[in-house]
């Protein structure tokens, strides 16, 4: 049994418990909140709510804490201050910054021997093995990520501090003719907007100027001015009636060549199509979190990637019983 820690209680925290439930080897222990964990209700019925201040008491109760937080301010700090602790997991997914955020890891989880896996979700994570193995079968081509369509949550947060927007979701959408480009082997050199569009579902507050906003969107430099954007304009009902969910995917290909005269093309493709981003990133974590345990008992330490880490780490089966069902 693999005893589960979980520091954050937002979408993928609740995502994370969700995760837990369907794996009969975890037990969820404790749920971590800066927050006061008396306001605190979560669905498991035994597991403790703490504050976060009390973590270190928990230092021999939890074999993986998941981390839960976001990758901007949360993780860098939180993820080298846990692994003193205990054996961690996080979602980390701003990419230039993974070079250095697993070096952090990496001197934090040596001097405690504890194991620490970072950038654990579907991109970075599924997708990033998926361009791995692309890679590593034709060493001749080109990679392609397409994401959508789904709900930036980024992205739609940078409309909603826009003076005048009251709510706001916003869809990453691929184009369809360079998806298709791909599949059809014609290895296309694709800018920025030939690859997405972005749709934008935007509530305003009374009396907002809605030409405004909608230039305001447009323009907004690393989020909407490289791309072909619409604006929708709606009612707070009609946001909250077809827009409340949070799916997400995408697709990473690799198109590549074989033969002497490179005669001979081939595309390998991946796909997501999900309904709920933070609830699929969750089993993500804790298919690594089952991983992290096993290695922490082999005597491992230090920090990982889902590069170093081998499938049969990630599923509650043995290898006798692999070979026979999957292999």
């Amino acid at each position: 049994m693999t005893r589960i820690g979980i520091y954050g209680y937002g979408n993928l925290g609740r995502g994370v418990e969700a995760a837990i439930n369907q794996n009969d080897d975890m037990e969820l222990v404790a749920v971590f909140t800066r927050r006061n964990p008396d306001e605190l209700v979560i669905k498991n019925q035994t597991a403790k709510v703490c504050n976060v201040k009390d973590m270190a008491d928990w230092k021999d109760k939890i074999d993986v804490m998941i981390l839960c937080g976001g990758s901007a301010t949360d993780l860098p700090e939180q993820t080298p201050e846990c692994a003193k602790y205990f054996n961690v997991i996080d979602s980390f997914d701003t990419h230039a910054r993974i070079p250095e955020h697993f070096a952090n890891v990496d001197s934090s989880a040596k001097a405690s021997g504890h194991i620490g896996i970072i950038s654990v979700g579907w991109d970075p994570g599924m997708f990033s093995l998926n361009r791995l193995y692309g890679n590593a079968l034709l060493p001749e081509g080109n990679d392609y990520t397409f994401w959508g369509k789904g709900v930036s949550q980024g992205h739609s947060d940078a409309i909603r501090r826009i003076a005048g927007v009251k709510d706001a979701k916003q869809y990453t959408i691929p184009v369809e003719s360079a998806l298709e480009a791909v599949r059809n082997g014609e290895n296309p050199a694709l800018t920025t907007r030939q690859k997405h569009t972005r749709e934008c579902f935007v509530v305003l507050e009374e009396g907002a100027d809605a030409a405004k906003v909608e230039e305001e969107i447009k323009t907004m430099p690393n989020y909407f001015a490289d791309y072909d954007t619409t604006v929708h304009f709606i009612s707070e009902e009609e946001l909250k009636a077809n827009h409340s969910g949070i799916p997400h995917g995408g697709f990473v290909l690799r198109s590549g060549v074989t033969g002497w005269n490179k005669e001979n093309k081939h595309i390998i493709e991946y796909s997501l199509k999900l309904d709920s981003n933070p609830e699929f990133t969750s089993s993500v974590l804790i298919a690594y979190a089952r991983a992290a345990h096993r290695l922490a008992n082999e005597g491992a330490s230090g920090c990982k990637t889902v590069f170093d880490i081998a499938p049969a780490y990630l599923v509650n089966k043995t290898g006798e019983e692999l070979r026979a069902s999957m292999l």
